[in-house]
């Protein structure tokens, strides 16, 4: 798997040298970020596909705010 970096230090995935360290990592288009994969794509056959012109366009799912205390 090729690293992924993040700057996002409270993510549950960051680790040192901000590389992300989650299994997967999930890309989306920004018009459907508030999406709940858990019930509208619930399983990993019920694959979608969009089109971005640009990056800016993208958002990362893989975020996750990590614990407090951590």
């Amino acid at each position: 798997m090729p690293a992924v970096k993040c700057s996002v230090a409270n993510c549950e995935y960051w680790a040192d040298g901000n590389q992300c360290s989650a299994e997967e990592i999930m890309v989306e288009i920004d018009a459907h970020a508030s999406a709940d994969y858990k019930t509208e794509f619930a399983s990993e056959n019920d694959q979608h596909q969009d089109r971005a012109s640009t990056s800016s366009e993208t958002c990362c799912l893989t975020f996750k705010p990590k614990k407090s205390g951590k």
